[in-house]
């Protein structure tokens, strides 16, 4: 992967050296195998590369087609390259030799600006039609890899980065206050609604699943791609549903092993990451290599103060998949010296901005550095199962069942799951009611709800309540009842994906490796929502196809375990007592910060500090109070960073 940078002058002036060098000189922080730059008039590229596949080292990028007048930067690792071979009709000899970039330069010669909907990978390019004299460019249907761009009258400039874009000669930073209202005001951990928004207002970003064209000097995006649930599949059987899974999954975990270093993966104890790690552990040992794994453990005095359905500390059960799979050579890693507080600068450098995840901040820049020091190049994780591969919702189906009145199959399936739960039917008839008549059964409990800390006049001039609640977003935090409306918001919605994609270019470009997840590879998605719903609930069992489709790839204590999941960050709080006090000296202070006092509520700020400040327990890791603290601290030290 890249880090890539260019400059079009709309005016027809020439690309000046310091223009040009300004922007390559942002990325020297990044580590870098090879750096390249293409001049041609008032076009200017960059590329300041990490090789990560075997057909990247050595190569030539930017690259320029004197016989098609086309140059391409690219951030890119394409996946689907053989289909692509097969649709462009190349020699089975120069297969090899062809590079992730030059197959999308290709693509783009065939389909022109349909040409993103053949691709599927992680990817952001930029393509100059010497011809059509117009820039082009997309960035994947998730937004695996990011692309933020500045234009004036003058100039178009885009970059992997916010940072070069200042090398321009933009007037001045300037804050976006729509964002960071948004920032504020919603409880999720995504930031603004508006996909195209950064935190700066004079920078903006190409959204997921779009494309965008510069010609005659106007500059329009086109969403490319958006997925819905289509055709459902009707198989003859569960097995045929079983072995399409198998073979789906399979592909695109299999192109996600393209590294001629070393490959990891991030594992915990569900089902999610041990299926990808469990696929990738058997292919990778048909090519006698292992696959490495990182997992956290909370810090050893830690006492799990969670629900006994939630476990804190997963590292039995992650041994119980190591030693099941074979051919994994595990890493458990606690990190005793971080915390999400000492945490706050480095990441703010690293994303160019504000961020809400803290929860997660130490674990995650923990197990990519430990991965770089080993010399991993590929990350595997398996961050969208959820919503892909372990899907099936047991009380949304069950009231689904009711609606459609399939009283033998409901019969069948309840009887199942208070086999397999150990639980009556007249308390699991009290959860389905609550899915079938949310209205009825839904009780408002004040505590539960997350405490407004915008400042009042601050949401009045940005209308962001207005905004949110245009978009179904709960300013309380309250999660909706309809798990498979949740579930198309998450694929339509672009603004669920924007995060992901932030935190693992910037990391990837920091320590040189990157992550990737098959279970949001596009051709599982598509399988995964073409699949009937009663694949993923059936007999009793949740996550029911993906249950059925790793038997004898993960021990049974994993494969069938409906009774607890794992859950990161619960040491959280623990890991900050010896600190506590900083934390809270840091709190008063920013209370008198005018910008902040302009933004935020402070009086919400002194509630929260009133209910937490005498003791760390460990119980406030999830708590509303700490949540509103640590993200109003991190705006106030994005502020004095940046401003």
């Amino acid at each position: 992967m890249s880090a890539i940078a260019g400059i079009y002058n709309l005016n027809g002036e020439p690309v000046s050296i310091e223009q040009s060098g300004g922007m390559m000189k942002a990325f020297e922080k990044f580590p870098a195998d090879d750096i390249q730059t293409w001049h041609k008039d008032n076009i200017f590229l960059g590329c300041h590369a990490q090789w990560i596949t075997p057909e990247s080292i050595g190569e030539q990028l930017p690259f320029y087609d004197y016989q098609r007048l086309l140059a391409i930067t690219a951030d890119a690792i394409i996946d689907n390259r053989e289909e692509l071979f097969e649709r462009l009709q190349i020699d089975r000899e120069d297969r090899k030799k062809i590079t992730d970039s030059q197959l999308i330069l290709l693509a783009y010669h065939k389909w022109g600006e349909e040409s993103p909907k053949f691709l599927v990978g992680d990817f952001a390019f930029m393509i100059w039609d010497e011809k059509e004299r117009k820039m082009f460019g997309a960035r994947d249907f998730s937004g695996a890899r990011t692309l933020y761009y500045y234009r004036d009258n003058r100039r178009f400039g885009f970059s992997t980065t916010i940072q070069p874009l200042f090398s321009m000669p933009i007037e001045r930073k300037k804050l976006d206050e729509q964002w960071i209202a948004e920032f504020i005001a919603n409880p999720g951990f995504f930031e603004s609604v508006n996909s195209s928004l950064t935190v700066y207002k004079n920078i903006k970003q190409l959204p997921p699943s779009h494309s965008i064209t510069i010609v005659n000097g106007q500059v329009s995006l086109i969403r490319y791609c958006t997925l819905i649930e289509s055709t459902k599949l009707n198989l003859n059987s569960n097995e045929e549903y079983i072995e399409g899974f198998q073979e789906v999954f399979q592909k695109a975990v299999d192109s996600k092993l393209r590294t001629y270093k070393k490959v990891g993966g991030h594992l915990s104890g569900g089902l999610d990451s041990g299926s990808v790690a469990a696929f990738a552990a058997k292919r990778l040992r048909q090519e006698n290599k292992r696959l490495y794994t990182f997992s956290y453990v909370p810090v050893e005095d830690f006492v799990d103060w969670t629900h006994r359905s939630r476990i804190a500390n997963e590292k039995p059960f992650i041994e119980s998949t190591v030693n099941f799979v074979g051919n994994i050579s595990p890493n458990y890693l606690s990190f005793e010296d971080k915390n999400s507080y000492t945490e706050i600068d480095e990441w703010l450098e690293s994303l160019e901005m504000p961020y809400k995840f803290f929860e997660n901040t130490y674990w995650l820049r923990g197990t990519y550095e430990e991965a770089s020091r080993q010399g991993i190049g590929v990350l595997l994780n398996g961050q969208r199962g959820n919503w892909t591969i372990s899907w099936g919702p047991t009380f949304d189906y069950y009231a689904l069942l009711i609606k459609r009145l399939k009283w033998i199959k409901l019969n069948q399936e309840m009887k199942a799951y208070c086999q397999n739960m150990g639980t009556g039917r007249k308390y699991l008839l009290s959860i389905v009611n609550k899915k079938l008549l949310p209205l009825i059964y839904q009780r408002r409990n004040v505590d539960d709800e997350f405490p407004m800390y915008i400042n009042n006049d601050f949401s009045s001039k940005t209308k962001v309540f207005d905004i949110l609640k245009d978009h179904g977003i709960d300013i309380k935090g309250r999660v909706g009842s309809n798990s498979y409306k949740i579930k198309k918001d998450q694929f339509q919605k672009l603004y669920f994906w924007n995060i992901t994609g932030t935190y693992g270019s910037k990391l990837s470009l920091r320590y040189g490796l990157v992550d990737r997840d098959p279970t949001n590879d596009l051709r599982v998605i598509r399988f995964c929502l073409s699949v009937p719903e009663e694949q993923y609930v059936q007999n009793g069992l949740d996550r029911a196809l993906i249950r059925r489709a790793t038997k004898g790839y993960l021990p049974e204590e994993i494969r069938l375990n409906m009774r607890t999941r794992g859950v990161q960050g619960a040491d959280g709080v623990h890991r900050m007592r010896a600190m506590w006090s900083t934390f809270i000296t840091e709190i008063e202070q920013l209370k008198e910060e005018p910008l902040i006092r302009e933004i935020i509520d402070i009086n919400v700020i002194d509630n929260c500090v009133a209910n937490i400040k005498n003791e760390p327990k460990p119980k406030l890791a999830f708590g509303y109070e700490f949540k509103v603290l640590m993200r109003s601290l991190i705006l106030y030290r994005f502020f004095k960073k940046s401003l």
